[in-house]
């Protein structure tokens, strides 16, 4: 079990700086001073993951920086920003630019030329640290949380050394949590404000990994404070039908500060009599609590994020004092600062995914030990003269199977092809208005600069400041295809439950095994049936997981493709510079997705079928190479000196099973 290769379950947490993600890990790992404040996704560049050190008692950080090559293109487009002295300027492409050069070279270097930065030391020293894997392992939590915090932290009062810049993704190990963490990896993930495209994409596919989120979030501001729910809102997609989500966590943070006279004056009505015989603090704090979860779980209703669960119950609010767990003179009790809830919840994660390891193993242990006990010698000659017999019936049923549960992709091929039939269609008709609309919108609200970045990175940026926006011309193009196949792939492609017209609904009646093969009454093949019948087992479970995979390579193929036709048209508009540049950057847009319009959405249509058709002939040669595979196996087995007996051992496994 422990040398199977298996994906961890991935929870994305969402969450602002400050807002408490930090406590809540320590919190909920029960230890106070693991991962120090502002280490956990302190800078919004970084993809920050943790999970369990599973082989020693040290702390580790594997870090993945950028290449040499990689980074030195990101150098020469950050002292072209900081070149820009013209009147319409992107003030934050600007302090952008000076921050991740003066973290990494040092005060004053954004006042130097690049040419001039490449003579000094400290540019000969990065690009040495770019030519190596770095790893830090330390026994004291102390002593690694500060070598680590020069990756992933930045300090405003100190210039220079800090190594952000260069990250790409930053692992943490923590040892001790195999309990809760075994199967589990948490994944910080920031809001989308680097527009670097190399992060951006690693960005996007820890997201499509993510089966569960936790939108962290300071209780005062839980409702109100746009970014948590705007940040998802964006991320819709992804987590959906992009990606694997099965549920959403909401957790207010920092439950313990609250001022109760302010509050009390607020909801008198309902406080009064129960703060005669409570505590007034701790009243107020679990009327609040209750409240917000209420508040919150009305919002969800009304909202889009609500698109990427299958049902209410997959959508939960926590109320949490990270503090307070650690501290009980604050007057709550553990159970009241909701932390041993989040523990109790992470544990039973865990272990469902250990049960559901532990029934591939057993089912295929059940396996073996029937494929054991099939080499016995067998005395009764008819046995042995079916065995021909056993041995065509199967690779005939099995072909049988094969043509029906090709049919039954067909009929799922045509739900696909009509639904995305439908949104070239729309895509056609509206596109010409969309892609004005957001060029407009781009030159109107920012400036040429950003219009130009927009072009830079594959027409997709974020902006920074007060008025955060997604700013992506690909998936406003994508937007109407994805909207008439959305409803229809969810049932195609659930990530919780039954729809009845699943794929993996469509694998799971696939069976070889017919329980009118008269003869399986004989006691070695019906061992055989018994071991055909796990490695089906076997087979569907490992399809399972690659179905999973394969949809999300289906749906985003739109919007790839989509981007791909652009790429030419954003190169070229990105190389536009002087007098007019802004109007001959929108004319070009505009007048590329009129021209590419029809044959552009088509091929998006077709690529997408072009997937599921791989996925289906994927499916189909999986079981078929390795069900004939298992009865060759199994029939050339009999009639062959006695190994053992494993009966015995048999029906203990099978006994396993039902439990």
């Amino acid at each position: 079990m422990e040398k199977v290769s298996r994906k961890k379950a991935t929870i994305g947490i969402f969450g602002k700086s400050g807002e408490g993600k930090s406590s809540l890990l320590n919190a909920v790992l029960g230890k106070k001073d693991l991962v120090a404040t502002g280490c956990f996704g302190a800078c919004t560049a970084v993809v920050t993951q943790l999970e369990a050190n599973l082989e020693d008692s040290n702390y580790i950080a594997e870090i993945e920086l950028f290449s040499k090559e990689q980074w030195e293109k990101e150098l020469k487009d950050l002292f072209s920003v900081l070149s820009d002295e013209s009147e319409d300027r992107n003030d934050e492409l600007f302090a952008i630019a000076v921050e991740k050069i003066t973290a990494l070279y040092g005060d004053d270097a954004d006042k130097k030329t690049l040419e001039e930065l490449k003579k000094e030391d400290k540019f000969a020293e990065i690009e040495t640290l770019l030519s190596i894997s770095k790893r830090i392992s330390k026994s004291d939590v102390f002593e690694f949380t500060n070598e680590v915090a020069s990756f992933t932290q930045h300090s405003e009062s100190r210039s220079g050394d800090w190594y952000w810049p260069i990250v790409k993704c930053v692992t943490i190990k923590i040892p001790d949590c195999h309990e809760l963490l075994e199967h589990i990896a948490f994944v910080d993930i920031p809001g989308t404000g680097d527009c670097n495209k190399i992060r951006d994409d690693k960005w996007k596919s820890k997201l499509r990994e993510c089966s569960f989120v936790w939108i962290v979030s300071n209780i005062n501001r839980a409702i109100t404070d746009k970014d948590p729910w705007g940040i998802l809102k964006h991320c819709t997609k992804e987590l959906g039908p992009g990606g694997e989500c099965k549920r959403i966590n909401f957790i207010c943070t920092k439950t313990d500060e609250i001022n109760p006279a302010a509050y009390v004056r607020t909801y008198t009505h309902i406080l009064v009599f129960l703060i005669i015989l409570q505590d007034r603090g701790k009243v107020c704090i679990l009327h609040r609590n209750e409240h917000a979860k209420m508040r919150i779980k009305e919002k969800f209703e009304n909202s889009d994020i609500k698109k990427i669960v299958s049902t209410d119950s997959d959508f939960l609010v926590f109320t949490v004092s990270s503090k307070a767990f650690f501290e009980p003179t604050l007057n709550l009790e553990p159970s009241e600062t909701e932390i041993p809830k989040l523990r109790d919840d992470l544990r039973n994660l865990n272990k469902n995914i250990t049960r559901e390891l532990t029934g591939d193993y057993v089912n295929e242990a059940k396996g073996v030990l029937s494929l054991i006990q099939i080499v016995q010698p067998d005395t009764n000659k008819e046995t042995v003269k079916m065995t021909d017999k056993v041995c065509m019936e199967m690779e005939e049923s099995l072909m049988k199977e094969l043509n029906e549960l090709d049919i039954r992709f067909d009929t799922i091929y045509s739900v696909l092809d009509q639904c995305l039939s439908r949104g070239v269609e729309k895509s056609v008709k509206s596109c010409d208005a969309s892609t004005i609309a957001m060029i407009k919108h781009v030159s109107n609200e920012v400036c040429y600069q950003t219009l130009r970045v927009l072009c830079k990175y594959g027409g997709c940026f974020f902006t920074q400041g007060s008025k955060k926006k997604l700013l992506d011309l690909n998936k406003a193009l994508a937007e109407n295809l994805h909207e008439c196949l959305e409803e229809d792939f969810k049932h195609i492609f659930p990530v919780n439950g039954q729809t009845g017209k699943s794929v993996q609904e469509q694998i799971d009646k696939f069976s070889i095994i017919q329980t009118d093969f008269a003869y399986f009454r004989s006691s070695t093949l019906n061992h055989i049936q018994k071991y055909i019948k796990t490695e089906e087992t076997k087979l569907k479970a490992s399809l399972n997981r690659e179905v999973i995979d394969k949809k999300k390579d289906i749906y985003l193929s739109i919007q790839t493709t989509i981007e791909n036709e652009m790429a030419s048209c954003y190169e070229q508009a990105a190389e536009m510079s002087g007098t007019g540049a802004v109007k001959k950057m929108q004319d070009l847009l505009i007048n590329t997705v009129e021209k590419k319009k029809q044959d552009m959405f088509n091929k998006a249509k077709n690529e997408a079928l072009k997937r599921f058709n791989d996925l289906k002939l994927y499916i189909k040669d999986d079981l078929e190479s390795g069900l004939k595979k298992s009865i060759k196996l199994a029939l050339s087995q009999t009639s062959k000196i006695t190994l053992m007996d494993v009966s015995r051992e048999t029906e203990q496994l099978e006994s396993l099973t039902e439990q």
